[in-house]
């Protein structure tokens, strides 16, 4: 295509949008009740945010500090709980209120003890109304912070599926990476992770370490392997700006780097797929024949979200609204210590209003990034329109790419394989002016 430089394949993770760096403070708070008066609350999803880490990797820029002073997660669950009454007031109960899917993440849940996790999942089932035995519920934890005794909470209190962030298995990538973590610590881990019983296993990997070759990749996708874990995650690597690689950068050129990271991408994915995985999505392969996580009707395109915790967002159909957000350390614990302080939570204050126009716009993204597609009549039957006739420029230019699948059957958009490839290049190029602008004028904090 003449006069337009292609993406490149590594622009941003596009795992919501708008993205948190398009929120702005809301001028006028509105009532949680007025927010969710009028939505579909059949089908939440609910999310708890728990923003503590033993330490901080290299490559993260997620809102979380490292550590908790003596009395701070106390305080941080006692926030939760006042939220969580909050919040539930605000659902109302005019219309069924239900919760098809869970999550706890951070940070790292269980930096959380033992006796604090049964207090989560309390305030989840008692205070929100949440069933956690009967829908998915899915927990982040690490190696360090996988011990016995809370593996056995989260298994008795109905958790169907364990992430755990690994990375690499080669101790010099790892340190690379500033990971710092022993072999047999991991490999640890993960064996009381599959001794806890939890149906599915999830172990998150990332390719574009300083050092990394096709040969360690491999050496790490085949221990990983060895736990047969359901899931798998190929994360690649980002610098970013304020996170502990930021102040580094990488030892090549932007090409160069590009360029390897998706030949290890390349090679991960066919070496799944090989071995009886299947892709979901640029980053998510499921073992074929794996149980699934037990019954889900949410659709994270339609269906709202409820967060809980001040790394947390929400989503209505109108409004996505969280708390503040930055990366670096000092204003994530003044942020961590204001949500303590909060007594007041019955109001949105920092979010972005979703138009009818970006409603399309996060649809077609949250549906096209998915290994399956998006069938086009289910896009018209909401919006009343096709994706060609509101994105038609945009999608002409990625099928001139080759990033859509000229073999899909009748009625279905479809990335190809060079297009799931590039999904790191192509769903920033489906964000709106608006939301690229407020991105663009963030300042990191």
């Amino acid at each position: 295509m003449t006069g337009t430089p292609r993406p490149r394949p590594y622009a941003s993770y596009v795992y919501a949008y708008p993205h948190k760096t398009a929120y702005r403070p809301l001028p006028e708070p509105p009532e949680l009740a007025a927010l969710w008066a009028d939505e579909p609350k059949d089908a939440l999803s609910l999310y708890a945010h728990v923003p503590f880490c033993e330490v901080r990797c290299g490559f993260c820029n997620l809102f979380t500090r490292i550590g908790a002073p003596e009395g701070l997660t106390t305080r941080y669950l006692d926030a939760l709980d006042r939220q969580a009454a909050a919040v539930r007031e605000a659902l109302g109960d005019a219309a069924p209120v239900r919760f098809a899917a869970a999550a706890f993440g951070g940070g790292t849940p269980t930096f959380l003890t033992a006796a604090e996790l049964e207090r989560l999942c309390d305030i989840a089932e008692h205070r929100m109304g949440a069933d956690l035995r009967a829908v998915p519920l899915s927990v982040e934890t690490s190696p360090a912070t996988a011990t016995a005794d809370r593996l056995a909470v989260l298994a008795a209190r109905g958790a169907t599926r364990l992430s755990i962030g690994v990375q690499s298995f080669v101790a010099a990538e790892a340190r690379a990476a500033v990971r710092p973590q022993r072999r047999a610590d991991v490999e640890a881990a993960l064996g009381r992770i599959r001794d806890a019983g939890v149906p599915v296993l999830n172990i998150d990997l990332i390719y574009g370490i300083d050092g990394q070759t096709e040969e360690s990749w491999r050496y790490s996708l085949d221990a990983a392997l060895a736990w047969r874990p359901e899931e798998l995650y190929l994360y690649p690597l980002y610098v970013r700006p304020l996170t502990g690689l930021g102040r580094s950068g990488p030892a090549e050129s932007d090409r160069e780097w590009d360029e390897r990271r998706l030949r290890l991408y390349r090679s991960g994915r066919d070496h799944l797929l090989a071995e009886g995985y299947e892709q979901v999505s640029m980053r998510m392969f499921r073992r074929s024949g794996a149980a699934p996580e037990g019954p889900d009707d949410h659709a994270c395109q339609t269906d709202g979200m409820v967060g809980l915790g001040c790394g947390a967002r929400s989503y209505t159909s109108a409004l996505h609204y969280s708390f503040d957000y930055a990366v670096d350390m000092r204003e994530i614990r003044s942020i961590v210590d204001a949500y303590t302080e909060t007594r007041d939570f019955s109001r949105a204050r920092v979010g972005r209003r979703v138009d009818a126009a970006e409603a399309r716009r996060r649809h077609l993204l949250q549906s096209l990034l998915q290994a399956e597609g998006m069938e086009r009549a289910g896009y018209a039957e909401r919006f009343g329109t096709s994706p060609w006739e509101d994105f038609g420029p945009e999608l002409e230019r990625f099928a001139e790419y080759g990033w859509l699948d000229g073999t899909a059957p009748e009625g279905l958009l479809r990335l190809s394989a060079e297009g799931l490839a590039h999904s790191d290049g192509l769903g920033p190029e489906l964000f709106s002016p608006e939301v690229r602008a407020a991105m663009a004028a963030y300042e990191p904090k």
